[in-house]
């Protein structure tokens, strides 16, 4: 509901621009964060069979290799472990064949629009001079080696440039078989000044002689000119190697040398012999080597690659085993993962939260910062981490939240993490508050503010710095006049109210009512939670836009469960994890239902669903479901269970954060994910972001939105501790009592 609201949101009208307690400066603002980064159009693919971002043609008696008119992935060879794409292909003269590569779309660093790239901010790649790829034959000489044009975009789609003969680029093979085809950028006759004009590749048709071609094509780049060979004195420092059931977790330290590349990771049986078995780019020092059910011990090493092909000395050798795990000890393992996200995959100038990984290294997600925040009260809790190392992120934390702009008190949806200033992610009106994101991030500090309750001074300095953002944020100024029903997502120093997006439920803004109803400072009244998130006004009815539940209520079956209250089928699944990731609805109750089982109701709706699969996507079932919004193929988008607003996309959390409301089902779910599905899904930080089978895609990514609710949601399961910190908080409990007492 995030990105897609907003974006409709911003061609609403402009209310009133009041007197700023922030004065605007456009230097203060960031239309895109991230610098000097690789444009790979292809390293890797962790799932066999058709290669999404593919598309094969021929004409006449022509033939290319395709799987359904897509290039096929293999896993051998592969010049980077672990996959490449098969090239084969057959040329006669009268015909023709094309495979075209499409750059697949990064979430906060390519901006795409169904399938078309649409990016116009400013480059966050580095200076293009070269397309650099590497190429395995055994049976193909240089001058029967294909041509390769550019796709350059363009005003509406992209075109493809004058066409290159490869082979004069073609340098000789390495020991492996594999060259460098490095062909520079002015060859294709294209006006090219930043990397992202390429949307991807034409491999096509050259000589025609009749003969069956077999090649590999691996590590797609645009390349800059002035990279250096890899440093031949660096070696790697392999740190942990750490077994679990059906993979290993490796670590090693990040190398600050501009000439590596990535990472190079071999394992052995015996000690001795080692293939290379996974390849990470240079920003991910971990691996999650997935070694399947063969249960024993392995041993592991790591070099780095440069930007020129050549590897580095292997680092010393780390030993590991696995064995079958117990529930609790799977139970422990997902939450230790997916809050390694957090920790180690913080953005490292505020220890906050990035949007995504891969993603902008320097975009902030301030409500994903209160899941993660909640998360590493669950890590520390949890022994994951130690209660000074807590202690240490925390007070960082503080450090830039005290420090980045405030928008009476609100925090912006995204920030540069090294300026403080808000990223324009979705356009120069949303350059002020955002009280959905702000209300996630609150909700997280009031955790922590509870959980790091001991007399030490700095744990007290932690309260009391808490305490003050949070009674900084003036929630009533977010309602725009004093006789407002509705409290208002947004405003912006430079154009007030304009959004004017109203905050009405069912869906994941209800914690923004109960927490402005529970400001000591600057409250709402609490009548507005039936004025406002349940609020029966025509405006309201026309928003909700379907009959069901245009009333707040529902009161509909759907597979057999009754639904209290919510739109349609009860939506994503996200609207009821992020409500109630602090707020325990075994304690909540108003005059429309029992926010638990209308909760549970929903999750049983969801589950039904996916059982049933009426829209007949792939690999749905008791032990797959949960759908919720996630990063897609082409982009963000929540998925539900209504035909219409199903993707065929599987999202790991919508299961695993249900699992307070349907235990044993979740259970089921995270053990298909892992142990059905871990060769592909499972990742450093746990569970990759979505899959979908029918379209042979995993998600590259895992999102900051997604990991910290399989985390929080899981222990409330187990212990309720989240529930029972947020719940201590006085003001939480005061406000529950004035809302939902005797309702």
């Amino acid at each position: 509901m995030r990105g897609f609201i907003l974006t409709s949101a911003l061609v609403l009208t402009a209310g009133v621009l009041p007197t700023a307690a922030y004065s605007a400066d456009e230097s203060k603002t960031t239309y895109y964060g991230p610098v000097n980064q690789d444009f790979v159009l292809f390293d890797s693919y962790p799932l066999p069979g058709a290669y999404l971002y593919s598309k094969t043609e021929s004409t006449g008696p022509s033939w290319v290799c395709n799987l359904s008119g897509k290039l096929p992935v293999r896993t051998e060879p592969a010049f980077t472990p672990g996959s490449s794409l098969e090239l084969s292909y057959v040329s006669y003269a009268g015909g023709n064949w094309k495979a075209t590569l499409q750059k697949h779309p990064i979430r906060g660093i390519d901006d795409w629009d169904n399938g078309v790239f649409i990016q116009t901010k400013p480059t966050p790649y580095k200076k293009p001079a070269f397309l650099q790829f590497r190429l395995h034959s055994q049976n193909t000489g240089r001058a029967e080696m294909p041509k390769v044009a550019l796709l350059v975009k363009g005003e509406k789609e992209p075109k493809s440039s004058a066409s290159v003969d490869i082979a004069p680029f073609a340098k000789g093979a390495d020991e492996s078989g594999w060259s460098l085809i490095k062909i520079p950028l002015s060859s294709f006759n294209a006006q090219i000044s930043a990397a992202e004009q390429i949307q991807g590749l034409v491999f096509e048709q050259s000589v025609a002689d009749e003969k069956t071609h077999n090649l590999f094509i691996d590590q797609i780049e645009v390349r800059p000119s002035d990279e250096q060979p890899l440093n031949k004195g660096i070696k790697p420092q392999l740190v942990e190697a750490k077994g679990f059931e059906r993979h290993v977790d490796l670590k090693w330290t990040p190398p600050e040398d501009t000439s590596v590349q990535g990472a190079i990771i071999e394992r052995s049986k015996d000690g001795t012999n080692f293939i290379a078995v996974a390849y990470r780019p240079k920003l991910l020092s971990r691996c999650a080597d997935w070694v399947g059910d063969q249960f024993g011990d392995y041993h592991y090493r790591v070099r780095f690659l440069g930007y020129d092909g050549s590897k580095s000395a292997p680092s010393e050798v780390l030993h590991a085993s696995t064995k079958m795990l117990n529930d609790d000890q799977l139970l422990d393992m997902v939450q230790e993962a997916c809050s390694r996200y957090y920790w180690d995959g913080a953005e490292p100038n505020s220890g906050l939260t990035l949007e995504s990984v891969p993603g902008d290294p320097n975009m902030i997600a301030t409500g994903a910062s209160g899941f993660g925040i909640m998360s590493l009260v669950v890590a520390a809790d949890r022994k994951f981490i130690t209660r000074p190392q807590m202690v240490e992120r925390m007070n960082k934390i503080l450090n830039y939240l005290e420090k980045q702009d405030h928008f009476h008190g609100a925090m912006a949806h995204y920030y540069d993490g090294r300026t403080g200033h808000p990223v324009l992610f979705f356009g120069p009106d949303d350059n002020g508050g955002d009280m959905v994101e702000t209300s996630f991030l609150m909700q997280g500090l009031l955790t922590a503010r509870q959980f790091l309750n001991s007399d030490w001074a700095e744990e007290k300095s932690i309260r009391e710095r808490i305490t003050k953002l949070w009674e900084a944020v003036e929630w009533n100024w977010y309602r725009k006049t004093p006789d407002s029903p509705y409290l208002l997502w947004h405003w912006s120093p430079t154009v007030g109210y304009k959004i004017n997006h109203s905050l009405i439920g069912w869906n994941e803004t209800m914690i923004t009512y109960m927490l402005a109803i529970a400001s000591p400072t600057h409250p709402i009244p609490a009548e507005m939670y039936y004025s406002g998130w349940a609020s029966q006004e025509k405006g309201a009815q026309e928003y909700r836009g379907n009959e069901a539940g245009k009333m707040y209520t529902n009161g509909g079956i759907y597979y057999g469960q009754k639904l209290p209250v919510g739109g349609f089928t009860g939506g994503p699944m996200f609207f009821t994890h992020y409500n109630f990731l602090g707020v325990d609805p075994h304690a909540l109750k108003d005059k429309y239902t029992e926010y638990f089982e209308n909760c549970k109701a929903i999750a049983t709706i969801n589950l039904r669903y996916c059982q049933v699969n009426p829209g007949k996507h792939l690999g749905y079932g008791a032990d797959a479901w949960g759908l919720t919004a996630s990063d897609g193929p082409w982009g963000y988008n929540p998925d539900e269970p209504r035909t219409e607003c199903d993707k065929g996309k599987i999202t790991p959390t919508g299961a695993l954060a249900s699992m307070p409301y349907l235990p044993v089902d979740s259970m089921n779910a995270l053990k298909n994910y892992y142990r059905n599905q871990g060769s592909f899904l499972w990742g450093e930080y746990g569970f990759r972001d979505a899959y979908s089978p029918e379209q042979n895609w995993v998600n590259d990514l895992y999102m900051g939105l997604n990991q910290g609710p399989i985390v929080v949601m899981i222990e409330n399961y187990r212990t309720g501790r989240p529930w029972k910190l947020f719940g201590s908080n006085p003001e939480i409990e005061a406000m529950r009592k004035k809302t939902f007492q005797n309702q």
